[in-house]
């Protein structure tokens, strides 16, 4: 439920919505994201985080952030820490979780509701204080995944849970961008 007269921020956690995304099998068109929830509320802002491997010369989700920054959306970015496991296995360690929880803190006394993208359970603290303050808060993510990609207790706490898999027909498209689109992540890992 959004009134048409309330402040609205988004906060999307790039990782935990690229893997929800991709699960269910659409991409994201941000412009298309970002015209849906201007036409909901007064937008005011629109964050998207993201971990950034420094070791890569070229980062395939370079021209992703590139476009957000380019239109309308605030880019936090960080270096991601790359290490390998007692198996042997290369991983990459990013959590974007403090930097989006601050974000969302400062900005509640200026917005009515915070739409937040990720299912991570780790959010259900903040969503209970910007509750406190007197913002409403949507979550977005989708239970049409087994297990489900949204912590119960988030879906919970959220004054509104959106499933992510019913706005693939107003913010999705097909895996391939077109000209003058928004590039998703697949895009740029094809273009690698």
């Amino acid at each position: 439920m959004f009134y048409r007269d309330e402040r609205l921020a988004l906060f999307i956690d790039g990782s935990n919505l690229y893997s929800a995304t991709r699960t269910l099998g659409f991409d994201i068109d941000y412009k298309l994201l970002r015209s849906e929830f201007m036409r909901r509320g007064k937008l005011l802002r629109a964050f998207y985080y993201t971990a950034l491997l420094e070791s890569d010369d070229y980062s395939p989700i370079r021209p992703l952030i590139d476009w957000l920054d380019y239109n309308g959306f605030t880019l936090v970015t960080k270096p991601a820490k790359e290490y390998t496991d007692s198996l042997g296995r290369r991983k990459v360690k990013g959590n974007m979780d403090i930097e989006l929880t601050i974000n969302a803190m400062e900005l509640a006394p200026h917005v009515d509701h915070i739409v937040l993208f990720s299912g991570d359970g780790d959010f259900k603290p903040l969503v209970a204080s910007l509750q406190r303050q007197g913002v409403r808060v949507s979550v977005v993510s989708t239970i049409r995944t087994q297990p489900p990609m949204i912590a119960d207790d988030l879906r919970r706490t959220a004054d509104n849970f959106i499933e992510l898999y019913d706005l693939r027909e107003v913010i999705g498209r097909a895996p391939r961008a077109e000209s003058g689109d928004s590039p998703s992540r697949e895009d740029v890992a094809e273009r690698q």
